[in-house]
């Protein structure tokens, strides 16, 4: 009962924030049930009564615990005691908040420099939280700033920054509900953002045309039946996509390039299909764009796309019909070597025909952690805006760091060459979510100290450094209670809206500390002569509040605000004023190639997925009921005509290996996987993440973004027996 009580919290302007995906709430309008099946998952997973004590870390080795599951590891329930790996130890041992952060200090002021240090954030972290965080890291006096950005929409932020000028979606929740066409691009809604359904149910009702392009043929852009009516308990639901695109595995540029040359050619031959204003008055390089539409054989775009002419001419017949049109992605789209180009041809494809900066249009990249997109904005990003710095040394009378830190990557690297020497991550599961983990293990093995502050058990507790320490801390859900009374915290979606966040039942443990809480004790230890008053801030977060608004644009009266409506809308440059702050003031067409994708025989292209019953690292069940799949998770997806030819059967048992141009020696594998006959290009593959992010090396990323390529992975499939 408890339980349901709190799901009536779930995402209200006086409950908390859902800690899973950051799919908008309806501004002033929420739903008596504003959550879906993957929110009420994620609460009950934070909510529960289960506990990780002492006593359980005295009972089982870090060796006992690498032999189990991830899913095994997340169910033991909440960390509630600050634990402490001694080098060489086999156990975690109990060790107070006092002596655990009395350690980290001393680690942090004994380094030769700063840079020594690198500090990961998670997309969880609240906006109070995080620009904290960066405040005490800046101060300490680096801008080694990883996040979980870095290993998904990067590339989003990368393209559409230098394409439009604003790293973000431009559209609201009752732009996509009133749009006109919606291309999905890379993106499985019915398991990653559920509630997003919602929205395009309500804007089919308007009489919008929905596009899917993906290589699987994802069961919820089909149909949606919506909990919350009659007809989608008892009735057929809502039929959603009106067209879907079988498109090849990082087919997507081949794909646009051929859209964007349906568009030139129907307006050329005399259909008023461009929008030669907005081209004229609001872009540049459409000359050199058009150029090299035209100059791109059909042969290459179908070749290269997996796509007849005519599915591109009726994606284009759809397009042509619309007025208004959104695209929306995801990880399907960022994770590619030419991640970036994905990004930038389908924002020049919106430009032709004016869809930016007016209702019902524009862009719309669906983000996944809760608050991966405000963590961003309050600053934590190891390539800091020297505007954000000016701002935070004027307010806080310190000099920032300017030269740029690492990223996910760039921190993995100098971790394996010893240039780091202390990591402290600010949630998440930075071992299993990267790709490469013996890498990740011989880095993190190279460091003296690694800090995970914490809430559940996961497998970076047990791929440590030299030295190891859990901080546990206080879930979206717990009330927060400091000196000043109970606290409030703040997120930002997907869209750009601030709201509040009220946690709504007892913490797990009565000396757990919130994240705020951890940073402002330990820079009050690391920063002793800091004109910053940490303790205080950890005290009131309304003060930190007070200095958001006076460094972050768009917070101005930030506590007054959030008082007053619980959640503000943050400006947007593109959105609000069709203002575009690229190199160039103007929205730029961006010329790029097609990307190879053919292969040799006997090779595959796979994508890494995730699993209705899964949220990034965090597994649920060993189901993916979407799919099929019941009971395991170690299973390949592969069109039926590649396994007949490449000599196996379905229900076969194969390893996986991988291969890479510079790695002609070395053979990455995955051993013991299911085959699995589905709807799926032939010549491609699918299989879930984190499991064989092995296949993967640190040298396979996205060009510019820097972004692990997760979803081109070039495999070969061999018999377990034989090629064990």
């Amino acid at each position: 009962m408890a339980g349901t009580k709190l799901l009536f919290k779930l995402n209200q302007l006086e409950g908390f924030d859902c800690p899973g995906c950051a799919w908008p709430d309806p501004l002033d309008r929420r739903a008596t049930f504003e959550f879906c099946e993957n929110g009420a998952k994620a609460v009950a997973d934070e909510a529960t009564l289960k506990r990780v004590t002492a006593e359980f870390f005295a009972t089982h080795s870090i060796g006992q615990l690498k032999t189990k599951s991830d899913r095994w590891l997340n169910e033991q329930g909440r960390l509630v005691t600050p634990m402490l790996l001694k080098q060489g130890a086999s156990h975690y041992e109990p060790i107070s908040w006092q002596q655990g952060l009395d350690l980290v200090a001393q680690q942090l002021s004994n380094l030769a420099s700063p840079h020594q240090a690198a500090f990961y954030t998670s997309g969880r972290t609240s906006n109070e939280a995080a620009f904290l965080y960066q405040l005490f890291i800046r101060q300490f006096g680096t801008n080694n700033l990883p996040d979980c950005s870095n290993m998904c929409h990067e590339s989003s932020g990368v393209g559409l920054g230098e394409t439009i000028g604003v790293g973000k979606g431009t559209v609201s929740l009752e732009d996509l509900e009133h749009s006109e066409a919606i291309f999905i691009f890379g993106q499985n809604p019915g398991s990653n953002h559920p509630r997003m359904l919602g929205s395009l149910q309500a804007a089919k009702r308007q009489g919008a045309k929905i596009v899917a392009i993906n290589p699987l043929d994802e069961t919820g852009l089909k149909r949606f039946k919506n909990p919350q009516e009659v007809s989608g308990v008892i009735g057929q639901g809502t039929a959603l996509r009106d067209l879907y695109l079988p498109i090849k595995i990082n087919g997507d540029v081949a794909f646009l390039k051929g859209l964007c040359r349906e568009l030139i050619e129907r307006h050329a031959a005399g259909q008023a299909v461009l929008d030669m204003h907005f081209i004229e008055q609001y872009c540049h390089g459409f000359s050199e764009f058009k150029q090299d539409i035209l100059a791109t054989s059909w042969a290459d775009i179908e070749q290269h796309s997996g796509l007849s002419r005519v599915q591109i001419t009726q994606a284009a017949d759809i397009a042509c019909g619309s007025k208004k049109t959104i695209c929306c992605w995801a990880m399907g789209m960022t994770q590619h070597k030419n991640a970036v180009a994905n990004i930038q041809l389908m924002t020049n494809f919106l430009m032709l025909q004016g869809n930016l900066g007016k209702p019902g249009a524009g862009v719309c990249p669906v983000r996944g952690h809760s608050n991966v997109q405000g963590d961003r904005t309050m600053g934590i990003w190891e390539k800091p805006n020297p505007d954000f710095l000016d701002k935070l040394e004027q307010h806080y009378g310190f000099s920032a760091p300017r030269g740029d830190g690492y990223d996910a990557v760039e921190c993995a690297h100098a971790m394996q060459q010893g240039k780091l020497k202390v990591f402290f991550a600010l949630g998440g599961n930075f071992y299993r979510a990267m790709p490469d983990h013996q890498a990740i293990e011989q880095g993190l093995a190279n460091c003296e100290l690694s800090v995970q502050i914490s809430t559940k058990l996961n497998r970076s507790h047990l791929y440590t450094a030299k030295t190891a320490l859990i901080f546990p801390t206080l879930g979206r859900t717990e009330v927060d209670t400091q000196a000043s009374g109970i606290q409030t915290v703040t997120v930002e979606n997907s869209m750009g809206v601030v709201q509040t966040s009220h946690g709504k039942i007892p913490p797990a443990n009565d000396s757990i500390k919130s994240e705020i809480a951890i940073i402002a004790e330990l820079a009050a230890k690391v920063l002793p002569h800091s004109k910053t008053d940490w303790l205080a801030l950890r005290d009131n977060y309304s003060l930190i509040r007070d200095g958001i608004a006076q460094v972050v644009p768009g917070f101005e009266n930030f506590n007054q605000r959030i008082a007053q409506l619980g959640e503000f809308v943050l400006p947007n440059a593109v959105r609000d004023k069709r203002q575009f702050n690229t190199a160039t003031a103007k929205a730029n067409f961006v010329v790029h190639g097609i990307n190879d994708t053919s292969l040799p025989f006997g090779r595959l292209m796979m994508m890494t997925i995730r699993s209705h019953d899964q949220f990034n690292t965090t597994i649920y069940t060993d189901n993916d009921r979407y799919r099929g799949i019941h009971g395991s998770r170690q299973v390949l997806f592969i069109n039926a005509q590649d396994i007949a030819g490449l000599g196996f059967k379905a229900g076969e048992l194969v390893d996986i290996h991988s291969h890479w141009p510079n790695e002609a020696e070395q053979v990455r594998k995955v051993q013991g996987f299911t085959l699995v006959e589905y709807a799926i290009p032939q010549g491609n593959a699918a299989a879930y993440y984190p499991e064989t992010n092995d296949l993967i090396p640190l040298s396979s990323v996205a060009q510019k973004s820097n972004t692990p390529a997760y979803k081109s992975v070039v495999i070969s499939l061999h018999n377990t027996q034989k090629s064990n």
